[in-house]
């Protein structure tokens, strides 16, 4: 063993130094109120002297808590829960929290086994992250510890979820479609069984209702998130309405094989159709000719948010139901000719 390896400094140093008591150190490290300022101070200019570092073990014991927080994911892709996993992580750094991640990998029995390591570690709270914004089954019944929901939704109303405004998204897209002078406005979305595609869809017949506007085509088109849908769709919406002048897309990749798939048949975009896409996937957004306009659904912030409100939650402040974020508009050169 090394001799002249330093011994950590203790509590008992610290209070030697500052000439009060163990209890009075302890007291005043851990911010009572009991102490008094002038004491206070000596403490902790002794405790800035010496180096010392306050023992995490003790402190949970003495605290209740562990300063450890568990971020359960069933995202197995990570597209959409990476940014949200990414802005918690920021809120959990800024308040020296740990954390704890776990990939469930969309498996109902391995979330459980993550769910009972993750109680194990005594961890302050949890927060759930979905692969879609579809409801997902509550996991809150008995813990003893607050979860909040990011992306997915949970079931459960009484819980605290976090989701992008998809149809407030959608809103956004059309109105910037009919601000550039677009008028015959068609939309290509995912599967009627998602709610993002049921929820934008949603959003765009309002918008355009409310401009005294129909869907271009009469109807939405429902398919796959994918670029082959995209490309396929063209040709619909091509056949249904030779005069379309705009699209909005449920999907970055959406949007990406539509522009694709109108370019080839002569068409100009923006020149001839301005295309919207939606996430502000930028491997493909930004990559696309011409760029995209797009949908952000701000992904790192509802994280962050996320893991704001779970911090109030374990401070037993929580703030029950679905609550929706905003989405905003990156506008690329698919609407607007640079």
């Amino acid at each position: 063993m090394d001799s002249t390896r330093r011994r950590a400094t203790t509590i008992t140093d610290v209070a030697t130094r500052a000439g009060v008591s163990i209890a009075t150190a302890s007291k005043a490290l851990n911010g009572r109120s009991q102490v008094r300022a002038e004491t206070l101070q000596r403490v902790l200019r002794a405790a800035e002297e010496l180096g010392y570092q306050p023992n995490a073990l003790a402190q949970s014991l003495i605290s209740g808590q562990t300063r450890t927080v568990g971020l359960l994911t069933s995202d197995s892709v990570g597209r959409f829960g990476i940014p949200v996993l990414l802005g918690a992580e920021d809120a959990f750094g800024t308040g020296e929290m740990a954390v704890l991640l776990c990939d469930a990998r969309g498996d109902a029995i391995r979330e459980r086994h993550y769910l009972r390591t993750l109680l194990a570690r005594r961890v302050d709270g949890i927060i759930v992250v979905g692969e879609s914004t579809d409801p997902r089954p509550s996991i809150n019944l008995d813990l003893p510890v607050p979860v909040v929901y990011a992306y997915a939704p949970s079931d459960d109303p009484k819980d605290v979820s976090f989701v992008p405004d998809d149809r407030g998204g959608a809103r956004i897209a059309v109105q910037h479609l009919l601000t550039v002078g677009r008028r015959r406005v068609a939309h290509i979305t995912g599967p009627t069984h998602y709610q993002a595609a049921q929820d934008r869809s949603a959003g765009t017949i309002e918008t355009l209702e409310e401009a005294g506007l129909t869907l271009s085509g009469g109807q939405v088109l429902f398919g796959a998130w994918s670029r082959r849908w995209g490309r396929q769709a063209a040709e619909i919406v091509l056949t249904a309405d030779p005069e379309i002048d705009a699209v909005f897309c449920g999907s970055d990749q959406i949007a990406a094989g539509f522009v694709e798939a109108v370019r080839e048949r002569g068409r100009r975009v923006p020149d001839d159709i301005a295309v919207v896409g939606y996430d502000n996937w930028e491997v493909l957004s930004a990559e696309t000719r011409p760029p995209l306009t797009t949908i952000d659904m701000n992904l790192e912030v509802l994280g962050r948010t996320a893991a704001q409100h779970l911090f109030a939650a374990i401070g037993g402040r929580a703030a029950s139901g679905v609550h929706r974020m905003p989405c905003s508009l990156t506008i690329r050169e698919s609407t607007v000719a640079q």
